[in-house]
C-alpha cells in the first residue's frame, strides 16, 4: 500500500517561496512509469494541478504556473518536493501531493490512484 505524506509550513508571508515535501511509502518514487503530481484546491474552488515529476526525474509543470513552480526529488529519501516562489493570497490552498500512472493534468481525482491527506498553506502577512 502506497502512501503519500505532505509536510511544510502552514503559513508563508506573502513575496515568500513556498516549499511542501512529500513522503512516500510503501513504494519507490523510481518504479516505473509512475508520475507524482502537486495538485492544490483553493477555497471554495476545484483542483488544480500544478505539475509533476517522474519516475526519470523529468517534470512538467501548469503552464500558468510555470514561472514560479519548481518540482524536485531527493530519491535517497524517498521524497519530492515542490517549491512556489513570489506567493500571493491567492496561493492560499489545500496542496496536495498524488501519484497517477499517467501524466494527468486535468486533476480529474479518478486520474491518481494514490493520494496525500493535504495540507493548509496559507499566504498572509
Amino acid at each position: 500500500q502506497v502512501q503519500l505524506q505532505e509536510s511544510g509550513p502552514g503559513l508563508v508571508k506573502p513575496s515568500q517561496t513556498l516549499s511542501l515535501t512529500c513522503t512516500v511509502s510503501g513504494g519507490s518514487i523510481t518504479t516505473n512509469y509512475y508520475y507524482w503530481n502537486w495538485i492544490r484546491q483553493p477555497p471554495g474552488k476545484g483542483l488544480e494541478w500544478m505539475g509533476a515529476i517522474t519516475y526519470s526525474g523529468s517534470t512538467y509543470y501548469r503552464p500558468s504556473l510555470k514561472s514560479r513552480t519548481s518540482i524536485s526529488r531527493d530519491t535517497s529519501k524517498n521524497q519530492f518536493a515542490l517549491q512556489l516562489s513570489s506567493v500571493t493570497p491567492e496561493d492560499t490552498a489545500v496542496y496536495y501531493c498524488a501519484r497517477s500512472p499517467l501524466l494527468s493534468t486535468t486533476a480529474t481525482s479518478e486520474e491518481y490512484d494514490y493520494w496525500g491527506q493535504g495540507t493548509q498553506v496559507t499566504v498572509s502577512s
